[in-house]
């Protein structure tokens, strides 16, 4: 605990600040602050969209293709016969 002394009147010093603070005018921004601000967000967007978007097109195409590929259904490969089966066919 601190050892300093109670102030007697130190809720009524309270109030009377807040109610400063309650008298006083909100803030108000700059002159033309959120268009400036919003001319600076829309240039930082525009620097990173990239401008040569359709050269990867032919990448994407190649990946999606070797997916399918690999998918696991096996559709796409013809698969070996299993020596069983080229056995059975063989002794008939």
């Amino acid at each position: 605990m601190s050892d300093s002394a109670p102030r007697p009147h130190a809720d009524e010093e309270w109030e009377d600040l807040l109610r400063q603070w309650r008298a006083q005018p909100a803030p108000q921004p700059r002159p033309y602050f959120y268009s400036r601000v919003r001319a600076r967000l829309i240039s930082e967007t525009a620097e990173r969209r990239p401008h040569r978007a359709w050269v990867r097109w032919p990448a994407y195409a190649v990946m999606l293709g070797i997916v399918l590929l690999l998918s696991g259904d096996g559709a796409a490969l013809p698969s070996a016969p299993d020596a069983e089966h080229e056995t059975q066919l063989n002794n008939r």
